[in-house]
């Protein structure tokens, strides 16, 4: 039901803390995120942070995300394409129109070697001066492989990202449910939560392969849990700071495990 292909060593390993969508189609030359030769340079909103364009995005325009180990060393990257772009406009009452736009964006994890190890659809929204990110995001791979062959369905619930958030405000938990099944009965249930997210500290310069930008951190628990059954639940919890740009996104990411161990981070990268 998740395109992906058969993992070893630390491409494996990586897996468990990456995140992403079970919405993958095959893969398809025309589907995939672009290899390195072919992104271009990253092109960032210069204005400040605006619904029209949520974290500065335009159609066509490609990212990509450094995964590092706890060393610093490069195990991996997770590339996204800018499908489309797209408005819709509520009535609500006062007669009061809420504006949403919406960014349908293509995702790729690939290992050190340039492998492709599963790709996703995903959705990112804006609305009331706040972006979210698609919770479908926060998949736990790693809970699912030895699901592969069974029957999935998949509920998000996006995290939020404000523009223009108070320093100490706590922000809504979000994650992914996958429900694995077989025709005839309900197998499992594999969830990421993110959980407990608080606005910690405001506009602190954080440098990344791609530049120096002005971000807001945000921590939060992370939560892996792998459900047979209502009384036999496998659970994994951590830790994990982000740091966003509001005009242009989320720049890296931080995991750590419960005794406060970096394990992993995410970056920003340019090529």
């Amino acid at each position: 039901m998740f395109a992906s292909r058969s993992c070893s060593g630390h491409a494996a390993a990586f897996l468990l803390l990456l995140s992403g969508s079970g919405r993958a189609q095959s893969l398809t030359d025309s589907m995939l995120p672009p290899r390195p030769e072919a992104v271009s340079e990253l092109a960032f909103e210069a204005s400040p942070a605006s619904c029209a364009h949520p974290f500065g995005l335009h159609e066509g325009q490609n990212l990509e995300y450094q995964i590092l180990n706890n060393k610093g060393k490069s195990i991996g990257a997770v590339r996204y394409r800018v499908v489309k772009i797209s408005t819709d406009s509520v009535a609500r009452k006062k007669n009061k129109a809420v504006v949403t736009t919406s960014v349908r964006l293509k995702s790729g994890l690939y290992d050190p070697t340039n492998l492709v190890l599963a790709q996703q659809d995903l959705t990112f929204f804006c609305r009331n001066d706040t972006t979210f990110t698609d919770g479908l995001r926060e998949i736990n791979y790693e809970g699912l492989k030895s699901f592969r062959d069974r029957r999935m369905t998949y509920q998000g619930t996006p995290l939020a990202w404000p523009n223009q958030p108070a320093p100490g405000s706590a922000l809504a938990d979000g994650g992914a449910l996958v429900q694995v099944s077989s025709p005839s009965v309900a197998i499992a249930k594999v969830k990421t939560t993110v959980l407990k997210r608080k606005l910690v500290a405001g506009r602190i310069p954080v440098t990344v392969p791609a530049g120096t930008f002005s971000c807001y951190m945000v921590e939060s628990e992370r939560e892996l849990a792998t459900a047979a059954r209502a009384d036999l639940v496998l659970k994994n919890a951590g830790r994990e700071i982000d740091y966003y740009d509001p005009a242009v996104g989320i720049i890296k990411t931080e995991y750590y495990d419960k005794k406060g161990k970096l394990l992993q981070s995410r970056v920003l990268a340019k090529h």
